[in-house]
């Protein structure tokens, strides 16, 4: 679970001093980008890297290349021009627009050429929602079939199997976008809680009152929406701006394509959101105080879970503004246990409580006996992909396969492995009802909330308290 899948953890190598990348197609794997065991790392140009993406008769590029070239690649170059760039060298290194065909050398490019095509379809499948992938995909095989009437079937199980993915893909996507729409409708509607009657209103205690059972219900929508997140959303969310103009993005479309992590930012946020509100919606100290409590037992359960990202979201909701500023009901409530998980959460070290812990609970899950034993670990390394993006070097002409893209591919390629872990907990439908469509109060219904709960200690609460009334 935590140590680096096999094909998912590329070590680039440098070419050797003094050596030169050619400009020329050549059959086989170009200077400069090669991958091997050594630790340092090259960069190359990228018509240098495209060449080592294509295979030939007798060579085959590195599972980690691959992953790690198709991820990063979509910064300079969109899939559908990728994969004509790689079908036009096929064609024209093994002389598949000729007749006849050499029939020996195709049928031992066959194979590579239909094992590069598969992984691209099982690893990036939404890149094939575009028909000009699927049209170059067909068309390369078809140029190689008549040597291997084999290749036909080939073709038509990854077409089968591609179509079966992008249906789940379309399937998942529209429920999460519903749900989403669902709860943000509703947040809408809930302004101010002290102003409507009291039965219409329900909490989250009242739907559930074991921080066990929450933490493994936050557990199903976290795997539910981490399920859908395709590895390249990370490198599409992050479009990098053309050099030439730092008002266009090189691809306009791709944040087009990022909306399965769209939507789990917007369920982080949500979670956030409702904690906080099932905070400062009650009208009595002591009530808020053992909501509070509650939360913090939450919290623990997850961080014992291994589900970690519903763990920063509770703790980033409980320290919003609104709720730390609650200073009397806080010291009401028990809080040893939420200042040792913030301790958990400090970034002192780059996060190297955290990161300890993570090692902890991914060993735990890798010694369990069997897949349903193990516990998801729901890394909030998926943040730090994210906010590594923004820092990628990106040069016009010359692509810098630097340490960062391999630190990316890595952590995406940890990403991949662990989301599709089966959730090993039952499913309550009331409670994940709740967590999806349960009011949530705006950042000014929090804070009119959290003065009416507590009056405004200083000019500056005041002056708000009166403008959001």
């Amino acid at each position: 679970m935590f140590t680096t899948p096999s094909g998912f953890s590329p070590h680039l190598a440098c070419a050797e001093p003094g050596e030169e990348e050619e400009e020329a197609p050549q059959e086989g794997p170009g200077p400069g980008a090669c991958l091997a065991d050594g630790p340092a790392i090259t960069s190359a140009s990228l018509d240098t890297l495209i060449q080592n993406l294509v295979p030939t008769a007798d060579y085959y590029p590195e599972k980690a290349y691959v992953f790690t070239f198709l991820l990063s690649a979509r910064l300079f170059i969109p899939p559908p021009e990728l994969l004509a760039r790689v079908c036009e060298l096929c064609i024209k290194q093994q002389q598949l627009d000729q007749s006849p065909l050499d029939t020996a050398k195709v049928r031992k490019f066959g194979p590579k050429i239909l094992q590069l095509l598969t992984e691209w379809t099982e690893t990036f499948p939404s890149d094939f929602r575009d028909e000009k992938m699927v049209g170059y995909l067909k068309d390369i095989i078809h140029r190689i079939a008549p040597c291997d009437e084999a290749y036909w079937k080939t073709l038509n199980q990854v077409l089968q199997k591609l179509s079966q993915r992008l249906a789940l893909m379309s399937q998942g996507e529209e429920s999460i976008m519903k749900v989403s729409l669902n709860a943000s409708s509703i947040s809408d509607k809930l302004v101010a809680f002290k102003t409507k009657p009291q039965p219409i209103q329900k909490d989250m205690l009242s739907i559930c009152s074991d921080p066990y059972t929450l933490a493994q219900q936050l557990t199903h929508v976290e795997l539910e929406h981490l399920s859908h997140i395709g590895p390249e959303e990370f490198v599409q969310a992050f479009a990098q701006k053309d050099p030439l103009d730092g008002t266009q993005p090189c691809f306009s479309d791709q944040k087009k394509k990022t909306s399965n992590l769209e939507a789990y930012v917007r369920w982080f946020n949500r979670l956030c959101y409702l904690v906080a509100t099932e905070i400062c919606m009650p009208a009595k100290k002591k009530q808020r105080a053992q909501v509070i409590e509650f939360f913090i037992d939450v919290a623990r359960e997850c961080f014992n879970i291994g589900n970690f990202n519903s763990l920063m979201a509770i703790i980033s909701g409980m320290n919003m503004s609104p709720v730390s500023r609650l200073k009397k009901t806080w010291g009401k409530a028990k809080t040893a246990k939420f200042f040792i998980l913030e301790h958990q959460m400090d970034p002192t070290g780059n996060f190297y409580n955290y990161r300890t812990a993570l090692r902890g609970a991914a060993h735990r899950s890798q010694t369990a006996n069997s897949n349903r034993e193990k516990n998801p670990i729901i890394s909030s390394s998926l943040q730090y992909i994210l906010r590594e993006m923004d820092s990628f070097l990106i040069l016009l002409q010359h692509v810098h396969f630097l340490t960062k893209f391999v630190e990316l591919a890595r952590q995406v390629g940890e990403f991949m492995t662990w989301k599709q872990v089966e959730c090993p907990f039952e499913e309550d439908r009331a409670i994940l009802h709740y967590l999806h469509t349960a009011p949530i109060f705006s950042e000014d219904g929090l804070y009119l909330a959290s003065y009416e709960s507590e009056s405004p200690e200083n000019q500056v609460e005041k002056d708000r308290w009166k403008a959001l009334r």
